[in-house]
């Protein structure tokens, strides 16, 4: 009976240690594609995204990149580095959701979720309407 118990009790400490806490995603992340580090954090009950590193941090000129495909012709010119494309994340139930998504690459926004698969990676679906019309990228964390 109590080795019963003891097994119980392990299965069930080892779930909760197993179930993702909601400041678990924050922190630096690298990009699908390496180009940029985003940092993750929290404001109030919400979580945020900015970029704090790029591979290419300035353009041609020496001049450094700047939100060009922006739909906003004042925002044109603001620069990429310290741009929030991650915004009003929600934790709910393992996952972060109801925030939006933007891609500085052609300017537009887009609903999205993230989810870690484990410690160090994060799958981030940005989608249109629905989450079957969109795309994931999967995240590492920069320890």
């Amino acid at each position: 009976m109590k080795r019963s118990f003891v097994f119980i009790i392990g299965i069930l400490l080892s779930t909760v240690a197993m179930a993702a806490g909601t400041d678990d995603i924050v922190g630096v992340w690298l990009t699908a594609k390496g180009q940029s580090e985003i940092q993750i954090y929290k404001e109030g009950n919400k979580y945020f995204g900015k970029i704090v590193s790029l591979k290419e941090p300035n353009g041609p000129k020496g001049n450094p990149k700047v939100d060009a495909n922006n739909p906003d012709d004042k925002l044109k010119t603001q620069p990429l580095l310290g741009l929030v494309i991650l915004r009003d994340f929600i934790y709910d139930d393992g996952e972060w959701n109801s925030g939006r998504v933007y891609d500085p690459q052609n300017g537009k926004e887009y609903k999205g979720y993230m989810k870690l698969k484990d410690p160090n990676t994060l799958s981030l679906r940005g989608y249109i309407g629905f989450s079957l019309l969109g795309r994931t990228e999967v995240w590492t964390r920069i320890k």
